[in-house]
């Protein structure tokens, strides 16, 4: 059973830093395209940004483009999401998914697996 486990998320002032992870277990994790997702109180979920199975292609949408970015390690079964210059806006609950594949339309289907979120709150 594919498991994945974030972990990182806290309070940060408004244009500080965290880096979020998501643990990948049981399964081999290079077969899968990574996404990452929010959801703010009140909000529909946001989709942020992927990475596909060879980290040769990512996407960002254009609300965390250029301060974002997305890395995975699959030799230690991680996905990073480091997140820069943070802002008030920024602040929701980060679930990392496996997606079908990665792109500006990428999605998870009822087939993908989610973590537990993360909270992520920033302060002005």
């Amino acid at each position: 059973q594919v498991q994945l486990v974030e972990s990182g998320g806290g309070l940060v002032h408004s244009g500080g830093s965290l880096t979020l992870s998501c643990v990948f277990s049981g399964s081999a994790m290079d077969y899968y395209a990574i996404g990452w997702f929010r959801q703010a109180p009140g909000k529909e979920r946001e989709k942020i940004s992927c990475i596909s199975s060879s980290d040769a292609l990512k996407y960002y949408a254009d609300s965390v483009k250029g301060r974002f970015t997305l890395s995975r390690d699959n030799d230690k079964y991680t996905v990073f999401l480091q997140m820069n210059s943070l802002k008030p806006e920024d602040t929701a609950v980060y679930y990392c998914t496996t997606v079908q594949f990665c792109g500006h339309n990428f999605y998870a289907s009822s087939y993908d697996y989610w973590g537990q979120g993360t909270q992520v709150t920033v302060s002005s």
